[in-house]
């Protein structure tokens, strides 16, 4: 059976444009944005993006791939592009240039007007990840001396030029904030009630600065299930909006970001097939070398003790239980304890809190597995006829108590020590918690031997 790409390709060899218009006035814009991405031929994308209509072209272009946003605007004429240029809502429009390169950003500009060429030279200006540089003015705002009737005429004039009409934000005399109020409320309220009569305003009235981090708006939008929030500058004007859509762009950012921190590699905003090999191993070998270099100090420790274990069998071979289960054990309490620092369970003032909860945690986790292994050793001794002394059995397991309560200890501490270093505490999770936690393991380890070989407990 023949997919949607593979007839729209024969439609577009055989000349049927009018069956494709026809299609495409049919299909939702982020269907047809997905559509246009699976198509390989970048001419049959610029005439598909030719045939689409009017009224919705604006729309599929801010769904695209940039790569191929660029291709379509190197092949449409100035007229073209003027027109697309001024249909884009103005948040799609920075969006788009913040990613592509300096000419495609000048011929863009040349084409749009004096006014919406400021607008979009200001939105650049913005620091980049800030409130400032993610929001849209497309939004529905009077004064709150409007009545309802002087309200829902303004919305009836506007709202086809805006991203949303659910919430409108009302302003004083010098456009400061002062409330919101939702649309239904506006439709329910007789015709000659003061906006100001029905808006939420003072400890109701919810806003972010434009220099914001947008994952704190993320974070407020959450928090308060916001389809939209307002942002104001320094003295509180109110300038734009975050709408929910653009919300969801930056919850999924920041979560890829720290799932790629989390393993230890740069972040990168390109798709994964789309990352040159050169770029993906810079993003890595910065990580690796540092790891690599930290592996140094489990190298010194081995070899510091490396005497004593060659005198004693079965030690040695323990080795990579002890490191696995240590790191293991910190890589799940940093993974939990990163996510709610990202979403605000955890602060930091719960630091002692979450210290005695995972303590306890590895108690029983510890006790549970050392069982579980002083087991297993006896039965690969019976069963292998191996000469490990009982006593060493002791001394791994023991060790293997201590390694899952310091590592639990060390995963909820260290991704909390980087909040409060104002850093990010995904850092310190994945392959960076392994690394520290392998060398305080195996310093575990090889105390307790270290003392039962001095007592005479295990002997070579």
């Amino acid at each position: 059976m023949e997919t949607m790409v593979e007839i729209i390709s024969k439609m577009l060899a055989n000349n049927k444009f009018s069956a494709i218009k026809e299609m495409l006035g049919e299909m939702n814009v982020v269907d047809i944005a997905s559509m246009m991405e699976e198509v390989e031929s970048e001419e049959q994308q610029v005439r598909l993006f030719r045939l689409l209509p009017k009224q919705s072209s604006a729309d599929v272009f801010s769904y695209l791939d940039n790569e191929i946003k660029t291709n379509i605007v190197n092949a449409i004429t100035n007229k073209e592009l003027a027109f697309l240029v001024e249909d884009m809502f103005i948040d799609d429009a920075v969006d788009f240039l913040e990613e592509v390169p300096a000419n495609v950003v000048t011929r863009v500009l040349a084409q749009a007007d004096s006014e919406t060429r400021n607008l979009i030279n200001r939105f650049l200006q913005y620091p980049e990840n800030s409130a400032g540089s993610i929001m849209t003015i497309e939004m529905v705002s009077f004064p709150e001396t409007y009545t309802v009737k002087q309200a829902i005429a303004q919305i009836r004039a506007t709202a086809l030029d805006k991203e949303t009409i659910y919430t409108c934000y009302c302003t004083d005399g010098k456009r400061k904030l002062v409330g919101t109020v939702p649309l239904r409320r506006l439709i329910v309220s007789p015709e000659e009630t003061l906006v100001k009569d029905i808006m939420y305003d003072d400890d109701q009235l919810i806003y972010v600065n434009t220099m914001e981090d947008q994952e704190e708006v993320a974070n407020i939008a959450k928090k308060y299930d916001l389809l939209s929030i307002p942002v104001v500058d320094k003295e509180d004007r109110l300038v734009g909006i975050i709408t929910i859509d653009d919300i969801v762009d930056v919850i999924e950012d920041e979560n890829t970001e720290d799932f790629e921190k989390m393993a230890s590699l740069l972040p990168s905003e390109d798709e994964y097939l789309k990352t040159g090999v050169f770029t993906m191993f810079k993003n890595r070998i910065v990580w690796l070398l540092i790891l690599m270099v930290t592996a140094t100090f489990t190298t010194q420790i081995i070899e510091g003790f490396e005497d004593k274990l060659s005198l004693i069998v079965g030690l040695t071979a323990s080795i990579p239980l002890i490191m696995g289960t240590g790191g293991n054990c910190g890589n799940q309490t940093s993974t939990l304890v990163v996510r709610g620092l990202a979403l605000g369970d955890i602060r930091l003032n719960d630091f002692f809190r979450v210290l005695w909860k995972e303590i306890r945690v590895a108690l029983l986790c510890g006790v549970v597995l050392a069982v579980a292994n002083y087991g297993r050793m006896w039965l690969v001794k019976i069963i292998t006829g191996s000469a490990v002394e009982s006593n060493t059995f002791i001394v791994v397991c023991l060790a293997m108590v201590c390694a899952v309560i310091v590592a639990k200890a060390m995963g909820c501490m260290l991704p909390m020590l980087a909040k409060l270093l104002r850093l990010d505490p995904a850092l310190m999770a994945g392959p960076m918690i392994t690394t520290i936690v392998d060398a305080l393991t195996l310093l575990i380890y090889f105390a307790i031997a270290t003392v039962f070989i001095n007592n005479g407990l295990i002997t070579g």
